[in-house]
């Protein structure tokens, strides 16, 4: 997490992670999800809220996820199918159930392919949003496998030279294992910022900083911006204008449109999702794949060579006014100790989200 969308101490509330987690899994029962889908649910956004990524823990998504299931708008019941099948290849439906399910069934089913004949994809379709990518590609791992995971659809990137926006934030996530060093996990949208730090700005009474997003007009706004003149953020019916990674053509733009619209053929193509054609506003779809490190060779090597490449990396020598260098995954680690003694640090707000809902749904509240 940028050090510019952190909540100060002072202003934090924090929460220990168990309490967090039952009071989650008490919300997605409220609202109908089975209670090992509960379980599950909780699970993903607790990965985020304990490493520090919170864009995708319960303060943005969790709220959502209620919203959608109270509305109807998302099958808290699924039933999970696979479309068509191979060696090594899957197609699933989701049964318009939540990607925090989803997306794990898949996973499972890539790496017991995997296991079978070195490599398992697994495209889905007709799935909601899956939360923090990193979680599904982190399943693999487990298994001395290499996991990617990234999903598509939605409308918030403006693509280079583009007035308006076209695709999602479309990140991408890669898990690799190591013998002693924190494993390698990348997961970041390709746009420059995650849709979840605009809530987070919001929130806070944040700027967007040059280079996030665009202007009404499509031109990248690189002025410091705060987020309530929504014309800076938002079009006039509320899609998110943000842009591509590189946030102009001279500085790569191209680069993160590129990287979206792949995602997009992988997610939303490559498993026939509705929506995708047609660049609809309401699509959606995830990819999934596990490599199996033995299939290459012994996976003890690997992991040792793995200890090596991320040790020389994070010994690198830092720039002036910087103590270190990192790699990913290294920070979401270190921050997953310190979250689990102290607990997770919430905004006052989310805190009394947290309150008015689970007075709605007869919950009780107890978290603070």
């Amino acid at each position: 997490m940028l050090e510019h969308f952190k909540i100060s101490d002072d202003e934090a509330i924090r929460v220990p992670i168990d309490s967090l987690r039952t009071t989650t899994e008490e919300l997605f029962l409220k609202c109908g999800v089975s209670e090992e889908d509960s379980k599950l649910g909780a699970d993903v956004l607790m990965f985020a809220d304990s490493r520090g990524i919170d864009t995708h823990g319960v303060s943005n998504a969790l709220r959502g996820y209620v919203s959608d299931y109270l509305s109807g708008a998302c099958n808290p019941r699924p039933v999970n199918s696979i479309i068509r099948s191979s060696q090594s290849t899957a197609l699933v439906d989701g049964d318009n159930g939540l990607g925090l399910m989803t997306a794990p069934y898949g996973m499972k089913i890539a790496i017991e392919k995997a296991k079978k004949t070195g490599v398992g994809i697994v495209s889905i379709r007709n799935s909601n949003h899956l939360g923090a990518a990193g979680y599904h590609a982190m399943m693999a791992i487990e298994h001395d496998m290499i996991g990617w995971c990234m999903t598509g659809g939605g409308k918030a990137m403006v693509p280079t030279f583009g007035a308006e926006p076209q695709l999602g934030t479309n990140p991408i996530a890669f898990a690799a294992p190591a013998n002693i060093e924190a494993p390698f996990m990348f997961d970041a949208a390709t746009t420059a910022i995650a849709a979840g730090k605009i809530a987070l700005a919001r929130r806070m009474g944040l700027s967007m900083e040059p280079g996030w997003i665009a202007n009404e007009d499509g031109t990248p706004n690189m002025e410091s911006t705060l987020i309530k003149d929504g014309a800076k953020s938002e079009t006039s019916t509320g899609m998110r204008m943000q842009l591509p990674l590189g946030s102009t053509r001279e500085l790569g733009s191209h680069k993160g449109y590129s990287l979206g619209v792949m995602v997009d053929i992988l997610c939303g193509q490559l498993s026939f999702a509705p929506g995708f054609e047609s660049l609809d506003q309401n699509r959606r779809a995830h990819f999934v794949a596990a490599y199996d490190i033995s299939a290459f060779g012994s996976v003890n090597d690997f992991k040792n060579n793995m200890d090596g490449m991320l040790k020389g990396l994070r010994e690198t020598k830092p720039m002036p006014g910087k103590d270190r260098v990192m790699y990913a995954g290294l920070p979401e680690v270190e921050t997953l100790k310190e979250r689990t003694e102290k607990g997770v640090p919430l905004h006052p707000e989310v805190i009394d989200w947290f309150k008015d809902i689970c007075a709605e749904l007869q919950i009780q509240y107890e978290l603070s």
